[in-house]
């Protein structure tokens, strides 16, 4: 399968990045721009452009946690004269999220931003010479509108398809009764899956960031002949791989979670790991908690929870840490994990995360809900603090494979070839 652009040639046009939110801090955009190929990037509100530019020079400590979260929305490497952002709608999109107390409110916000940024993108008549970048969810109205333009579509599945998570996190929500606010109803779940599947169909190419993503959309039969794996990357610079001083004697093991603190992530076999360890071993849950009062207070006996931090200061919590413990029901390719193999530390995680740890090597990948598996291997930890040391260089130097620069190779290579690449995945 080789997609092409209507004048006949492979992939010569730039393109046109439509993005809502700060994923993988733009790494889209800036690797686009670096290779002469953005047309232009669009994103909801970014601290670039506009009033809120000026929110960097306002001191660190007068800020509220949320303006310094929005002060960190910097697109490096992306010029403004190729910036276009809609600060009141971003601004209306994270007040909707901040009072979505339910799931299902959760869901209609993301319906409505995923239209009203799709919409807001066509009035400002995109390039009509560039090729179309977006993400799963917000892209609808983009696709069906591209028509006229000459390039192709990519469209980034950033998550696992919606109907195998939704699955997942109803029945994580059954096996734990008073844990959270109900799922979303199935017609909005319905909604929100038809509006990604329709998305599947329109696009020239899928960018999976992992094969557990890609599994998922063969699992729905979607078109996984358009799919290609291309596994993430972060900037390493701020994280030190120098990794564990931990010797066995001298204090417990540290284990950090980082995430929204929800049952999709596995927050469950975190509290039920630290009930069983917590005498030997200290744990830290760094992320907004989503839970029922009662089942937070149980989390904050057996854990420390920091609550949401912004983005540039988590690498201080890696730098605390011995081990990185991630858990979760369903993913895309969660970046924390590779934040956590840039710092050197051992990851514990599931298949399900779409992490690129090798098993026995860098981390564990463990069962999704075996507890029992996680423990064991904290206790290995415990047991030989040799395997620890092992573990946090093997990390290290996996996360070489996990940088914004092997990703931007990977990424590049994939939308220009144009069809599935096996030595994308890198399963080794």
């Amino acid at each position: 399968m080789s997609a092409r652009s209507k004048n006949g040639n492979d992939h010569e046009e730039p393109f046109v990045v439509a993005q809502l939110g700060a994923r993988m801090h733009y790494a889209v955009p800036a690797i686009f721009h670096r290779a002469g190929r953005l047309a232009h990037f669009y994103t909801d509100i970014c601290a670039a452009k506009g009033w809120p530019r000026l929110l960097p020079l306002l001191p660190v400590s007068l800020m509220p946690n949320n303006v310094r979260r929005l002060a960190a929305r910097m697109p490096k490497g992306v010029p403004s004269s190729l910036l276009t952002h809609f600060p009141s709608f971003g601004l209306g999109y994270a007040s909707r999220l901040r009072s979505a107390k339910t799931a299902a409110s959760q869901v209609n916000a993301h319906l409505w931003a995923g239209r009203t940024f799709a919409e807001k993108i066509l009035a400002c008549d995109p390039p009509e010479r560039s090729s179309l970048f977006c993400f799963n969810t917000a892209a609808l109205e983009l696709l069906q509108a591209w028509g006229g333009h000459t390039g192709i579509k990519v469209l980034e599945q950033s998550s696992a398809a919606k109907r195998v998570e939704s699955a997942l996190v109803r029945e994580e929500f059954e096996l734990h009764p008073g844990w959270e606010h109900p799922p979303a109803t199935e017609a909005l779940q319905e909604e929100l899956a038809d509006r990604e599947e329709a998305e599947w169909a329109l696009a020239d190419i899928i960018i999976c960031g992992s094969e557990w993503v890609r599994s998922t959309i063969e699992t729905r039969g979607g078109p996984v002949q358009k799919c290609v794996v291309v596994p993430y990357g972060i900037n390493t610079d701020n994280f030190n791989a120098e990794g564990p001083s931990w010797n066995g004697g001298s204090r417990k093991l540290r284990v950090l979670t980082v995430g929204n603190v929800e049952l999709q992530k596995g927050v469950a076999d975190v509290l039920s790991t630290a009930a069983r360890l917590q005498a030997r071993v200290e744990f830290r849950v760094v992320g907004g908690v989503r839970l029922l009062p009662e089942a937070a207070e149980r989390l904050q006996m057996a854990t420390t929870c920091t609550g949401i931090v912004p983005r540039s200061e988590v690498h201080e919590h890696f730098k605390w840490a011995d081990v990185f413990l991630f858990p979760s029901r369903s993913e895309g390719s969660a970046t924390v994990t590779y934040e956590a193999l840039a710092a050197g530390l051992p990851v514990i995680t599931t298949l399900n995360s779409g992490s690129i740890v090798e098993d026995g090597l860098s981390g564990f990948i463990v069962p999704v809900g075996d507890v029992e598996a996680i423990v064991e291997r904290l206790e290995r930890f415990m047991a030989s603090p040799k395997l620890l040391q092992d573990m946090t260089h093997a990390a290290a130097e996996r996360s070489r494979f996990g940088t914004v620069e092997a990703y931007g190779e990977r990424l590049l290579k994939a939308v220009t070839a144009g069809g599935p690449i096996a030595s994308q995945c890198d399963p080794t």
